[in-house]
């Protein structure tokens, strides 16, 4: 999503303080950053109670349609959509959660602060009959002193695209450390065509590059685990890569649209699944992928799942009557289920006996994205904040953009994190 004004910056400040949210930081980076960018609204035939749901404009043609569909095939409740468009869902999400029009039921991701502030519901009774058919890991990162909160609807893993052809031309192969990345873009940067591009942000890699690094964001214990000598030295090499004059800058859109990589204005993109229909209408067997290359030896390669998941307000009027409806579109009805995940772009169901049983995803580079997913994924972890993604992000402005010493601004981080850290856990 485009980058918000420092004016939207400040608003979600304020709103996320209000709702005992730490931090400001922008959606996508959230779990999300699953970059499915773009209201409106649609009722259900039921009759009694009304719910209102809340979604975010989802990039791909025919989401909006298909949510209100579902909806509208509900009969126990009337449920209207907001369909939020443009980059300020979050705010607009927190502002009404804090007013009397709040949404019964909306889309987010694993946040401990809505845990904690007991803005979202305990869905355990909902889930723990299919627990075992959900990917363990979506349910551990919904997951909070034995309580389940929020049903996970799409997995949508990142990892880099590229052109065949552009390989083949440059006589290079798929890079699989962080030093060989830069050296192929090289390779592959001419005065028409740039060799990468990481989005104009550059937020989207910060997680990757940790992973990648060997290390993480937090132990088992909730505690720093993302400050070591090999993420240090990914953020010294990102920067090499920066002044390059490889990497793609000031894109006409965010990481998460495939413009970039379909209208040839660069040879490697990180992007999400979602775009792969996109891309292979764009460029056919031209396309391949790989996982963001591992940085140390002790490292490996890594692929980011984003996704979306969905929250009941346990503050709201309906609590019961949301919970019912969550129930029957995200549990019950596997038709929507799969509809949901395939037919707007690809992603992932996080029920494993739809993953499995999905035929988009059992050949050619859909497959490929499975495998690498299952192999190389790493979900967000629940206690990871949102003050905590917007400090690392700002170790990755200011050492990558700005040249800083990597040292010394994971110093800056980690007061930032333990402080974070303290608060939620003690």
């Amino acid at each position: 999503m485009p980058a918000p004004s420092n004016s939207t910056w400040d608003r979600r400040s304020v709103l996320r303080a209000a709702l005992g949210l730490a931090a400001a930081g922008g959606l996508a980076a959230c779990g999300g950053n699953n970059g499915r960018g773009g209201g409106g609204s649609g009722s259900g035939s039921g009759s009694g109670k009304t719910l209102v749901q809340y979604f975010h404009a989802y990039g791909e043609a025919g989401t909006e349609q298909a949510i209100k569909r579902y909806a509208k095939a509900y009969e126990e409740a009337n449920v209207t959509t907001q369909w939020i468009t443009g980059s300020n869902f979050e705010s607009k999400l927190f502002a009404s959660l804090l007013t009397d029009k709040a949404p019964d039921v909306f889309e987010f991701h694993p946040q401990i602060q809505l845990v904690k502030s007991g803005q979202v519901a305990d869905l355990t009774d909902l889930v723990d009959p299919v627990k075992d058919d959900f990917n363990p890991a979506d349910i551990r990162s919904h997951t909070v002193d034995g309580k389940i909160y929020g049903v996970r609807m799409i997995d949508d893993p990142q990892f880099f695209f590229y052109r065949k052809s552009l390989f083949d031309e440059a006589g290079v192969g798929v890079p699989r450390t962080l030093d060989e990345l830069l050296a192929t873009a090289a390779e592959l940067t001419t005065d028409k065509v740039k060799g990468i591009y990481l989005g104009n942000t550059l937020h989207s890699i910060v997680n990757p590059l940790i992973w990648a690094s060997g290390a993480d964001t937090l132990d088992e214990n909730n505690e720093i685990a993302y400050h070591t000598d090999g993420v240090a030295g990914g953020f010294r090499t990102l920067r090499t890569l920066f002044t390059s004059g490889d990497l793609l800058l000031d894109a006409p859109t965010d990481f998460w649209d495939p413009s970039a990589l379909n209208q040839g204005l660069t040879a490697i993109q990180w992007c999400g699944m979602w775009a792969m229909p996109q891309m292979q209408q764009a460029l056919g067997d031209d396309l391949g992928i790989f996982p963001f290359p591992k940085v140390t030896d002790a490292g490996e390669q890594a692929v980011y799942n984003g996704g979306w998941s969905m929250f009941v307000n346990a503050k709201g009027r309906n609590v019961e009557a949301a919970k019912e409806y969550v129930k029957w579109l995200w549990i019950d009805q596997e038709e929507y289920q799969e509809d949901w995940a395939l037919s707007y772009g690809f992603h992932i169901p996080p029920r494993t006996s739809l993953a499995e049983s999905a035929d988009k995803l059992k050949s050619g580079l859909p497959a490929e994205g499975v495998k690498l997913f299952n192999e190389f994924g790493h979900f967000d972890n629940i206690g990871w904040t949102q003050a905590m993604i917007t400090a690392l992000e700002d170790v990755l402005a200011n050492c990558v953009r700005k040249g800083g010493d990597p040292e010394a601004e994971l110093d800056k981080a980690d007061a930032k994190v333990n402080r974070e850290l303290d608060k939620l856990f003690g």
